[in-house]
């Protein structure tokens, strides 16, 4: 019972009254008693609400710049390439206003460096594992990620782009591509042909163009690439110079490369050199944790060194706050590593659980295999039998499936686009064999029949 309580208690008990001076004394034995004169309770005002004061006005400005702060800096990370005059101009107001705040976080975390005019906000990214290449760039959430023949044709593209007039058709575009390819044996010796023959093509440079549409280094005037892929009709775009000038994110030209590994060359054209110092090798630790946790859908432990896991173990707490503090992501730690959950869920461009036959089908193969690592831990779950068990599925779901998954040959590219997705998720390794469930796939186990029956 509460204080309050116990003194209303108290004052209400019988035995509770006390005689004092202003109380008149029991009446003598014999003596008859006399009622005292009735007098009106009087009028108590009832209390008026309890109203929570207000923050101060300090803090409240303090709230909103930390508020502003967070969706500009979750809107460059989104979109690493914002032009004045794209979808939302007053995220790209909110970039500018912070850009000093964005400029030097950015710098001292993930060592990223941000360019910020009156036309577009350039964030200059670069991943902590260049080797995985398992999110590649979409030129819409629905299609599948970039091809490395993608890849080359965007930078063929590019370059075609530089030396164009302010507008361009895709007819003409196309013509430039083929021109360079023609004109370079040493694409030829790499096994790079373009033409276009074949409608494969023809929606690899459709896909290439809406992708730098998503950037805003092109501006349909007119057209739909729908006809163009249809050879129906052509598109009239309109070049954004500063945006086609930034798209491309390394501190080293690749012309000045001489190496001809792709690993060699994608590191230095990437390259920080920092001291070998106590410092600066803590600096490349905490550069590798933050690009990590900022990126990567799981940071597991086994995919570090021993010295970034135990200067991570040392600054955890640290690094997480700021992290939280800076982008709302908040951290989830388990045994095998660290996960940045975005409650938002506007920060993934791969998402679980999502609608439409892929969303369900990666949840249904993602529940498959955290069964599979629950029954057999670290085990390979071999490609054939996962293609059968697709096959199962869209035996199971074809009536609210798309069409398409009924046509010879479906479950095997579904399985495959699938697996995608989980690796990209941080869900599977693949391996020659087939595919190896990790351990954040745990999440997405279904119920154990025999702890079910013990509920």
């Amino acid at each position: 019972m509460t204080p309050d309580a116990t003194l209303a208690r108290d004052a209400a008990s019988p035995s509770a009254a006390v005689t004092g001076p202003g109380t008149p004394a029991a009446p003598a034995a014999g003596h008859p008693v006399e009622s005292p004169p009735v007098r009106p309770a009087p009028t108590v005002a009832p209390a008026p609400p309890t109203v929570a004061p207000a923050p101060p006005l300090g803090a409240r400005i303090d709230a909103a710049v930390v508020a502003e702060r967070r969706r500009a800096l979750r809107a460059l990370l989104s979109q690493p390439l914002l032009a004045a005059d794209g979808p939302d101009p007053a995220l790209f107001g909110l970039v500018r206003r912070h850009a000093p705040w964005l400029r030097e976080w950015l710098a001292r975390y993930p060592a990223w460096s941000l360019q910020v005019d009156s036309e577009l906000a350039r964030l200059r990214k670069v991943p902590a594992d260049l080797r995985d290449g398992t999110r590649g760039a979409r030129a819409r959430r629905s299609d599948p990620p970039f091809s490395r023949r993608r890849y080359a044709l965007l930078c063929l593209a590019l370059a075609a782009l530089e030396r164009a007039e302010r507008q361009i058709a895709l007819g003409r575009l196309a013509e430039g591509i083929m021109a360079l390819v023609v004109g370079d044996p040493a694409l030829a010796a790499a096994g790079v042909a373009f033409d276009l023959s074949g409608r494969d093509q023809r929606r690899d440079l459709v896909a290439v163009v809406r992708l730098l549409l998503g950037h805003r280094v092109l501006v349909r005037v007119t057209g739909d690439e729908e006809a163009y892929l249809a050879e129906r009709g052509d598109v009239l775009y309109t070049i954004n110079r500063p945006a086609l000038a930034a798209m491309l994110s390394v501190r080293r030209g690749p012309s000045t490369v001489d190496a001809a590994d792709h690993g060699e060359r994608l590191t230095a054209i990437t390259a920080e050199p920092l001291p070998e110092t106590d410092d600066g090798r803590n600096r490349r630790r905490r550069t590798e944790l933050v690009r990590r946790l900022l990126d990567d859908p799981v940071v597991y432990y086994a995919d570090l060194d021993d010295d970034t896991v135990d200067y991570l173990h040392r600054q955890r707490g640290r690094l997480l706050a700021e992290i939280t503090d800076a982008t709302g992501l908040v951290g989830e730690i388990r045994r095998e590593g660290i996960a940045m959950v975005d409650e938002r869920g506007d920060l993934t461009d791969v998402g679980l659980p999502e609608e439409g036959t892929d969303g369900h089908l990666t949840l249904l193969l993602a529940e498959h295999l955290a069964d599979h690592a629950r029954r057999a831990p670290h085990a390979t779950a071999g490609r054939a039998a996962l293609h059968r068990h697709v096959a199962g599925l869209i035996r199971t779901h074809k009536t609210h499936w798309r069409r398409d998954v009924t046509q010879p040959g479906a479950d095997e590219t579904l399985t495959e686009q699938t697996i995608d997705r989980l690796e990209a998720l941080g869900l599977v390794r693949r391996t020659a064999d087939g595919v190896v469930p990790l351990p954040a796939i745990a999440r997405y186990a279904l119920a154990d029949p025999d702890q079910e029956a013990l509920r």
